[in-house]
């Protein structure tokens, strides 16, 4: 009898162990992948406008006046644009960054939106503001609104005057300016797009009441199921961006050239190094024409990086071999970007320009692998690590 309560007792703890496990994953996966600071006090939050047939309800909240546009060093599809003169239209200001995946998932709604509501009186403008250096560069940001098929006002907020006059924190963030001037709803993220929507016609109701809204030309709602949850977060090669240290025991030496040594084991959602790398600000980069390694364990469908070659300006690529889970890539798991021999099998990117990369397509399913970068030049710079579902 006590040895079947002890047992009893002991498969309690097992589950309890489990549980508590469980939760601390979630929540170290959370703490991780948690925007950067929290939402300014400013914006009023979703919810506090109701969308009618006949247009918006508005209830007794008071919005804040949207603030202008300052220190714009740029202005790409546009003149110079201020709030103050789009009285009477419906305006959004989207705060992106052209490398950053979330703000690239998100363009498809916006291009969808600008062209069924523009003849109506939206409004739509880009604020980019930069999160690495060569973001800053005007021909790269031209490059990329070409690239992405972008035909509203896109200003380059390089030194983050209108990112800090809207008390922003995150990448992407919408911001949605009723015909008087006022922001009547913010989005930050992915998804919520239908709803997005419905805000867009009300408001649009009030300048004309015939806009009806038409069915949307893209499909999906974005990330929002548990496999986010589970996801292996955003992870930054950079000393001063990474949240947490890379994975190798001789950890970051800032603008120091590191040697990395491979421990037996490592970790999942750690960027791993081996060989020498140079500790930047905000990537890491190979540092001998000698072989060397980023190693990561992630769970996802698929895999992106932001990289770039130091050599591009001199029309200079960076090959980069690419693995999975031991194997080269295939014509069913490769990413767009991926280059696959066909006579050795081997499949490698050639990186030139700062952009994303994408090494593993949603062919390989959602689940968790083991993939490894290996370069032989010293131009490679990898920033960071990004993931989809």
């Amino acid at each position: 009898m006590n040895e079947e309560k002890e047992a009893k007792k002991k498969k309690a703890l097992k589950i309890n162990l489990l549980v508590i496990a469980v939760v601390l994953i979630i929540g170290t996966i959370l703490f991780i992948e948690r925007p950067f600071e929290k939402q300014s006090d400013l914006i009023p939050r979703q919810g506090k406008i109701l969308i009618t047939d006949n247009g918006v309800e508005q209830d007794t909240s008071n919005y804040p006046s949207a603030p202008e546009f300052a220190g714009i060093s740029h202005w790409i599809n546009s003149e110079p644009l201020k709030i103050s003169d789009l009285r009477g239209k419906v305006v959004i200001v989207d705060f992106w960054t052209y490398s950053c995946i979330n703000c690239i998932r998100t363009l498809p709604y916006i291009k969808d939106w600008y062209d069924k509501y523009h003849d109506d009186g939206l409004v739509i403008i880009g604020v980019h503001t930069p999160e690495f250096n060569f973001e800053k560069e005007v021909n790269n940001v031209e490059d990329a609104v070409k690239k992405f098929g972008i035909k509203y006002p896109v200003a380059m907020d390089n030194n983050y005057g209108t990112w800090d006059a809207y008390g922003n924190k995150w990448w992407p963030h919408k911001y949605i300016i009723d015909k008087n001037g006022r922001i009547k709803y913010d989005h930050i993220g992915e998804g919520n797009y239908a709803q997005t929507e419905s805000v867009i016609v009300g408001l649009l109701k009030e300048i004309n009441s015939s806009v009806e809204k038409a069915k949307s030309n893209v499909s999906g709602e974005g990330q929002s199921d548990l496999k986010t949850i589970f996801q292996t977060p955003e992870l930054y090669a950079g000393y001063s961006f990474a949240r947490i240290d890379i994975g190798n025991s001789e950890g970051y030496s800032p603008n120091k050239i590191m040697e990395y040594a491979m421990p037996e084991s490592i970790m999942a959602n750690r960027i791993y190094a081996q060989g020498k790398w140079k500790n930047n600000e905000d990537n890491l980069q190979h540092s001998e024409n000698s072989s060397g390694e980023i190693i990561l364990k992630y769970t996802a469908k698929s895999v992106n990086i932001v990289a770039g070659s130091a050599g591009y300006s001199q029309n200079e690529n960076t090959r980069i071999d690419v693995t999975l889970d031991g194997d080269y890539l295939t014509a069913e798991n490769a990413g767009s970007d991926v280059v696959i021999d066909n006579e050795t099998g081997e499949s490698y990117v050639n990186v030139g320009e700062n952009r994303l990369y994408n090494l593993v397509g949603n062919q390989a399913g959602f689940s968790s692998h083991e993939i490894r970068i290996s370069s032989d030049d010293s131009n490679f710079m990898l920033y960071t690590f990004t993931f989809g579902n």
